[in-house]
C-alpha cells in the first residue's frame, strides 16, 4: 500500500482516494495520463508563481492546460508573475516539480483553480510519488485547500 504524506493527510481527514499506480516516472503530464488511463483534463497540474515582490501563488489547472501568468496576477492584484524556479518550487511547496500538489504546502500562499476544473467531478493530483496519482472528488480537495476560483488559463 502506498504511503506518503498526502495519503495519510486524506486518511486523517476520512477523504476517499483511488491510487493510480504508473511502471514508471515520467515527464509530463500526457504521460502520466497514457500510463495510467485517465484522460490530462481530470489531472490537476499545480504550479508556482513568483511576484516582483516575492510572493508566491499556486495556480491550478486541467493537465491538458497551460496557467496564464497574467490572469493569475490579475486575480491577485500584484504585480508581474512569473512560473518560480525549481529551487524556488522545492522550497515554497516541500515537493519536487511533478509531485506538487494544493495541499501540505510548506509555505502560506494564495491558491487559485482555473473554473475549467468544475467541468468534472473527479480529479487526480500527485501521490507525492512520481509513479501514482490519487483520484478523489474535487469537492473533497476543494474543501482541504479553500482554493480562490477564476479564469486563469491561455
Amino acid at each position: 500500500m502506498l504511503s506518503t504524506p498526502v495519503t495519510r493527510y486524506l486518511q486523517q481527514r476520512k477523504i476517499s482516494y483511488r491510487i493510480l499506480m504508473q511502471n514508471q516516472a515520467t515527464a509530463s503530464v500526457q504521460e502520466a495520463a497514457v500510463l495510467r488511463g485517465i484522460n490530462p483534463d481530470i489531472m490537476v497540474k499545480s504550479i508556482v508563481l513568483r511576484d516582483m515582490g516575492g510572493q508566491y501563488a499556486l495556480a491550478c489547472c486541467p493537465g491538458n492546460e497551460s496557467i496564464d501568468p497574467k490572469k493569475v496576477r490579475s486575480i491577485l492584484s500584484t504585480r508581474r508573475m512569473t512560473c518560480a524556479s525549481r529551487d524556488e518550487t522545492e522550497m515554497v511547496t516541500g515537493s519536487v516539480i511533478g509531485t506538487v500538489t494544493p495541499l501540505l504546502l510548506r509555505e502560506t500562499m494564495p491558491i487559485i483553480f482555473d473554473t475549467s476544473l468544475q467541468t468534472n467531478s473527479m480529479v487526480t493530483i500527485s501521490s507525492g510519488d512520481k509513479r501514482a496519482g490519487l483520484m478523489l472528488l474535487l469537492q473533497d480537495l476543494e474543501q482541504c485547500c479553500r482554493p480562490a476560483w477564476g479564469n486563469i488559463i491561455r
